[in-house]
């Protein structure tokens, strides 16, 4: 099975379907102020680029950087829970790190929720170690903060 990751307009049906997914899922594990995902409008800026990974030209997951002053953040990642298990969050993320190192950057950082930990797993697999709160985040029992060094 081959994992396709490609830039994507947020707008596109598959990946609006896709974040209606996510944001269920964010607003039914956690209370309104420990949401930190991006409104559809928000993840349509010049500061982002979304991307969608396609399995046999069917979109199952997506994820995008956020371009800070000097690094980068992953937002909005997701996989359709069908495809889950089949690497898509792998070629996203390895794709959301080649883009960040690409456009200079030298650091990543995320957010992520307790409770997620295939997401947890897969973040550290690829060497984000877990930091305090940094921009706008603040401390939060419910909020994990991680950042990595780009090589």
């Amino acid at each position: 099975m081959t994992v396709i990751v490609e830039p994507c307009d947020p707008h596109d049906p598959a990946a609006v379907a896709l974040l209606e997914q996510s944001h269920a899922l964010m607003t039914a594990m956690y209370p309104a102020e420990s949401c930190h995902f991006l409104s559809l409008d928000a993840l349509c800026t010049p500061d982002i680029s979304f991307f969608v990974g396609k399995v046999d030209g069917a979109v199952m997951g997506c994820g995008a950087i956020a371009r800070r002053v000097d690094y980068t953040e992953v937002k909005s990642m997701f996989v359709d829970p069908a495809a889950r298990g089949i690497k898509v969050a792998q070629h996203i993320l390895e794709k959301l790190i080649a883009v960040s190192r690409e456009q200079g950057f030298g650091q990543m950082h995320l957010e992520t929720g307790v409770g997620l930990d295939a997401a947890i797993a897969l973040y550290e697999k690829y060497g984000f170690a877990f930091c305090p709160p940094f921009g706008d985040y603040v401390v939060d029992p419910l909020s994990l903060c991680m950042h990595k060094v780009l090589n």
